[in-house]
């Protein structure tokens, strides 16, 4: 089968890593890719959101299947796109992902479907969001309504910073995806990462992971788009799951299909889990990057199997085989991240890393220039590791950390620590 990854992050390389383990991939092309995935596939450029250019590519290269990474070119449609033209395609539809690309019409979709979720608030108009901040109080949740790079939530101790970041939002410091604005209610309790494949129809649960937002040690400082996860989440118990399953995910892809967008894809839920029940924080319609890297390694070659059932809605056929194992990945970020930093610095020590199915460093913002291996983006490489126990993962992670020279970067040291 002939393979195509849209995409160039460490989710992409993990995805990558998984599908070119099963023998049934003949052929895998990552567009636009990074350094790490060129050493395993072949890397084309490409503008992943032009839906003609996509479709065109692939046609050429002869593509039987096409998997979706990012939630940029699933929210401009070019999953619609390719299935238009007949090609197999693993990701929603663009009226299906606005379960991602709009959080008011998550909210709206989770009245119809009596999921449990955080009071909310949707909100035009600055002054309207700040009048309904003071009269909820504080601490709450002030989100850009439209898709920020998973960095458009701001949780606001104070009336005062929820204003502030109401004011940044409609000042236009998220571009388009502040133009709206969704005030929740801040739910307590610990927040886990719930994964599933879909097919229109049937629903696969297929992992859990919890990750670590803010930057600094202690789970401290400003959100990021996530600085290192593990596998499975030990707060999301087979109880809780099959709970979430029945109140959260099931309604919510029945209502789906009822509205005629039946959503195909992989869904990763958000989940807030107080005195052992479940309730929504927010959907995703793409696999989480870090959660990804710690699902595809212990998943392995199974999932371009599981991929192709969700692609051909076979998915009530279909089964996931876990092993009793963990998986932890650490995110190496540019020195200032998630603020300004630097790029171009050369990364050595990557060569001499162990690379097997306990041991991966996985790239997510890496470019090669001048034969060597240079930083390209906030969050550059994943070190990730499995083990028969949590522990032993992150032992196996952070030898990968250490064996890397990279005197620009930095890492959380504490990852996992919760469960830990």
């Amino acid at each position: 089968m002939n393979i195509l990854i849209l995409g160039g992050g460490g989710r992409e390389h993990a995805l990558a890593w998984a599908v070119m383990q099963n023998p049934k991939c003949d052929k895998l092309i990552v567009a636009p890719g990074n350094a790490g995935i060129a050493q395993i596939a072949t890397c084309a450029t490409l503008d992943i959101e032009d839906r003609a250019a996509v479709v065109n590519f692939a046609e050429a290269e002869a593509i039987e299947l096409v998997i979706i990474g990012p939630e940029a070119p699933l929210a401009a449609g070019v999953a619609d796109r390719l299935r238009d033209a007949g090609l197999l395609v693993f990701g929603p539809s663009a009226a299906a992902a606005r379960l991602e690309a709009s959080k008011a019409f998550t909210k709206e979709i989770c009245d119809a479907a009596n999921a449990p979720t955080a009071a909310y608030g949707h909100f035009t108009d600055a002054e309207a969001a700040k009048a309904h901040v003071r009269a909820q109080g504080a601490p709450i949740v002030v989100k850009a309504d439209g898709l920020a790079a998973g960095k458009g939530v701001i949780i606001a101790e104070t009336v005062a910073e929820a204003e502030a970041a109401i004011d940044d939002m409609f000042g236009g410091s998220f571009g388009a995806a502040g133009a709206e604005v969704v005030i929740e209610e801040f739910m307590t309790g610990e927040e886990a990462s719930f994964f599933v494949l879909c097919d229109g129809e049937s629903v696969l649960p297929i992992g859990t992971a919890q990750d670590h937002k803010r930057v600094g040690e202690g789970d401290t400082g400003p959100n990021t788009g996530g600085m290192g996860a593990y596998s499975p989440a030990p707060v999301l118990t087979d109880e809780i799951a099959e709970r979430a399953m029945a109140e959260i995910i099931r309604p919510t892809m029945a209502e789906m299909a009822r509205r005629g967008t039946p959503y195909q894809g992989v869904l990763y839920a958000g989940l807030m889990i107080k005195d052992g029940a479940p309730r929504l924080v927010e959907y995703n319609v793409r696999f989480g990057d870090p959660e990804c890297q710690v699902l595809m390694m212990r998943l392995g070659a199974q999932v371009l199997d599981l991929i192709h059932a969700a692609a051909e809605g076979r998915l009530a056929d279909a089964q996931v085989n876990w092993g009793n194992d963990h998986a932890m990945t650490v995110v190496m970020a540019a020195d200032g991240y998630p603020g300004s930093y630097e790029k171009g610095d050369v990364i050595s020590g990557l060569e001499t890393l162990p690379e097997d199915s306990f041991h991966m460093m996985f790239h997510a913002g890496t470019k090669l220039s001048d034969g060597r291996i240079t930083a390209n983006g906030g969050r550059v490489l994943n070190a990730t590791a499995r083990g028969a126990s949590l522990s032993e993962a992150r032992d196996r992670a952070y030898a990968l950390v250490d064996g890397v020279n990279w005197p620009g970067g930095f890492c959380r040291r504490d990852i996992g620590w919760r469960a830990l």
